[in-house]
């Protein structure tokens, strides 16, 4: 006996001596600004122990007692490596160096070359950071964000002039759009050509358009995270650029004794000043402007606070008829709290804001209208260990959406005065998800978000006849409103309706050698706030409402497969994805409809289903003077109402019908070529199959009237859309003593001037008598420079 006491704990001693483990903890920065790197790798040469660094540059990484090389790496960064020995855990801060001094400029690789890990099961995700490539075309010497992510395979545009952007099928409000955690609801300046983002100030941008995290809730399509820079904690830096319509200057600089930093960027556009000088548009205005601000502290190794906030506005106007401005405002107040070497949290309150006016001076009428939330949340990271990684977190969101208020803008109107209803609402969520290194070919992504809506009170609640607030006219083969038979008023304690949804996420990924691996997931996500808007793209008139009694939450189920190879040592790479998604309780609206000024909105719509499939390439190449992609993407995108309760046939007599963003063909072609260290060009070819829209089939007289009959929703298209853009930007020879780089930016967009059609409208001819087609096409070609500049 005394025997097997020995050897039992000799093997207990071996045991625990074989188990002893340390980490090593720390945050990754920039040499030169002192800025967090997110997703760079860090791993121990020579073994199987690696990770990458999260949104804040935080890294853990666990590995058995003994001595090691850590070796870490990022785009556009020289390697560092230093050996250590693993005997206690540790803490370890690095600072790598940029490789180039080149100016940042934003610029879209589908995924980082060096960070290509097709090991990892995250899939349909598309990175961009500040500080990697410049090759990308400058539309109007700018890079832009938006436009950058259209040249994606699953990702177009609605046309020029349009807001927005559509993912795999989607509706523009179908997309989650976050700037540093603050929901941004119009990504647009200009008319859609600008985005809200200033390349100046962004750091890192991360596009989900499938497999999204479970941290990430409230759309049913996409999420792009956009994350500011948090400024320059080693020394005063200006940068910025004066164009043909805007300029931009954005100052980094240490605060609090080099315990801090901040970062203030502006931008403004000065094309009304030169439409005096046309004697037509004396009166006109189209300008916007948008500043970012960001700074932070650090409390101690453990602990730093960041605040942020973003203003943006745009003024337009009209030769006295139509007056608009709209624009957006955030704030979020943050605190990185490290608890020890596996644990790390970060706790946030965010505003957003959202809001319009428009002026229509022909009819005297003054509009304005507005949506606000209140987001409090907590996210923590537990590195388990070098297999195991879990995200766990909560959060609470508030919605106050003011649908708007009319009001005569004299004494004189007509008009009478207005005031919708403020709709209330709070939108809960818990989630955990977790990245599972099964085995060294089989890795996993799995979690879970739990989320509970509640319609708050605070207004009057219509009831109707059969509850049905749309019926169906047999007789005139029409939808119609509901009989309105009373209303109950609902107290702003109360709910008038709740929801609740579980939401799974999984992803997985399966190595099948050293350069190819193939990848699945499913997501399930719930949306429970509507855009309600009758037009083909996002405008800043659209009003938002949040699902009730009558407005059911979208939910949407979406699979997809893919393959990822590189070749010839990560020279070239080839990624396939295909996926399916279907999208429960997708209003679309009865002929006829009116949307504006309307307190009942449920009159006006039907529930229905979404669908949307494709095949998605990408190729792309990384290395040598020459770079850039092909993306293709062969899709489908449909949606159908039912009559349902109300009767009838439904929209389109129930089938399936093309969605205003359908595109069957979707090509872009991005390429950039570095000539010597003065000259770099680039250029990107676009080709979208035409949008679907609705032409007349055939038309009848009515007390000497033409009126027209329309085909069925959707049925036709506008012609196909393309272009082509090219840039060549020139940078002056370098004098490496002096601390000022510039470059200038020559650009043309849409070099061979096409007339692409952003509408047709069909109108009997005055003097003819004759039907005549009229194509309204927005941009033509538009030659641009810009000089940038970096101190």
């Amino acid at each position: 006996m005394k025997h097997v006491q020995i050897i039992f704990f000799l093997f207990v001693g071996l045991f625990c001596q074989a188990q002893e483990k340390f980490s090593i903890s720390g945050t990754i920065k920039d040499l030169n600004n002192g800025e967090t790197l997110l997703g760079a790798t860090v791993y121990l040469k020579d073994t199987s122990f690696g990770t990458i660094t999260n949104e804040y540059g935080f890294f853990s990484l666990t590995a058995p007692k003994g001595t090691y090389t850590l070796v870490i790496s990022y785009v556009g960064y020289g390697a560092y490596s230093q050996n250590l020995t693993l005997d206690k855990d540790q803490n370890i801060d690095i600072e790598l160096n940029p490789s180039s001094t080149a100016l940042d400029e934003v610029v879209i690789t589908a995924e980082e070359p060096e960070m290509a890990n097709i090991r990892k099961p995250q899939m349909s995700v598309s990175k961009l950071n500040a500080k990697t490539i410049k090759e990308m075309p400058a539309v109007l010497g700018e890079v832009d964000v938006v436009k950058s992510i259209q040249l994606l395979p699953g990702v177009t545009n609605n046309g020029e002039g349009s807001a927005g952007f559509h993912v795999r099928g989607g509706a523009a409000d179908q997309n989650l759009v976050l700037l540093d955690e603050a929901i941004i609801y119009n990504t647009s300046h200009f008319f859609g050509f600008f985005s809200v983002f200033n390349a100046d100030a962004i750091k890192n941008i991360n596009l989900y358009k499938g497999d999204i995290p479970a941290k990430y809730g409230g759309r049913v399509s996409s999420v792009l995270d956009v994350r500011q820079k948090d400024g320059n904690s080693k020394a005063f830096q200006l940068n910025g650029g004066v164009g043909l319509i805007s300029s931009r200057l954005a100052a980094e600089a240490p605060l609090f004794n080099d315990k801090g930093s901040f970062l203030v960027a502006g931008r403004a556009s000065y094309a009304h000043l030169f439409m005096p000088l046309i004697e037509d548009v004396k009166d006109d205005k189209i300008s916007f402007y948008d500043l970012n601000l960001k700074t932070n502290y650090t409390l101690n190794q453990n602990n730093r606070l960041y605040l942020s906030g973003y203003f943006g506005r745009d003024v337009f106007n009209l030769s006295k008829i139509i007056e608009n401005n709209y624009g957006n405002a955030t704030g979020n107040l943050r605190w990185n709290h490290v608890f020890n070497d596996k644990l790390f949290s970060n706790l946030s309150l965010i505003y957003s804001k959202y809001d319009y006016q428009i002026l229509l001076d022909f009819i005297e009428l003054d509009w304005t209208a507005d949506i606000t939330n209140f987001n409090l949340k907590y996210d923590l990271g537990y590195y388990v260990n070098n297999n195991l990684t879990l995200d766990f977190g909560i959060s609470g969101l508030t919605y106050n959406v003011n649908p708007g208020e009319v009001k005569p803008a004299s004494e004189t109107s007509a008009i009478n005065a207005l005031k919708l209803d403020e709709k209330r609402a709070f939108e809960g969520a818990a989630y955990a998800s977790a990245e599972h290194e099964i085995s060294n070919k089989l890795t996993l992504n799995y979690g879970l978000r739990y989320s509970v809506f509640s319609r708050l009170g605070g207004q009057n609640m219509t009831h109707y006849a059969n509850n049905q607030p749309v019926v169906y006219n047999s007789d005139l083969a029409i939808y119609e409103r509901g009989e309105a038979v009373g209303e109950t008023y609902f107290s702003k304690s109360k709910s008038i309706k709740t929801f609740a949804h579980l939401e799974p996420r999984l992803g997985l990924s399966y190595q099948l050698n050293q350069t190819s691996s193939v990848k699945a997931s499913y997501t399930k996500s719930t949306q429970y706030l509507h855009l309600l808007s009758n037009t083909s793209s996002a405008t800043p008139l659209d009003v938002w409402t949040p699902s009730g009694e009558y407005i059911k939450p979208q939910i949407s189920n979406q699979v997809a497969l893919g393959y990822y190879k590189k070749i010839k040592d990560n020279t070239f790479a080839l990624e396939l994805e295909t996926y399916y998604k279907h999208v429960d309780n997708r209003i679309d609206y009865i002929d006829g409809s009116s949307l504006i000024g309307n307190n009942n909105i449920e009159t006006e719509i039907l529930n229905g289903e979404a669908r949307a499939y494709g095949l998605e390439v990408l190729v792309r190449k990384n290395k040598g003077k020459f770079t850039g992609w092909l993306a293709y993407t062969l899709s489908k995108s449909e949606q159908r109402a039912l009559g349902g309760n109300a009767g009838g046939p439904g929209i389109n007599n129930g089938d399936w019908y093309n969605t205003a963003y359908d595109r069957t063909h979707d090509v872009s072609l991005t390429g950039a070529y570095t000539l010597n260290d003065k000259w770099r060009f680039s250029t990107n070819f676009v080709f979208q199959t035409g949008r679907p829209v609705t032409y007349p089939n055939g038309q009848y007289t009515y007390e000497g009237l033409s009126v027209a009959t329309y085909s069925n929703r959707n049925e036709d298209r506008l012609p196909a859309y393309h272009r082509l853009d090219i840039s060549a930007t020139f940078t002056p020879k370098k004098h490496e003593s002096k601390r000022w780089k510039s470059e200038w930016v020559f650009g043309i967009y849409n070099a061979y001037n096409r007339k692409n059609a952003a509408s047709i409208s069909f109108n009997q001819n005055r003097e003819t008598g004759l039907n005549e087609a009229t194509r309204i096409s927005i941009f033509g070609i538009i030659p641009s420079v810009t000089y940038n500049f970096k101190f």
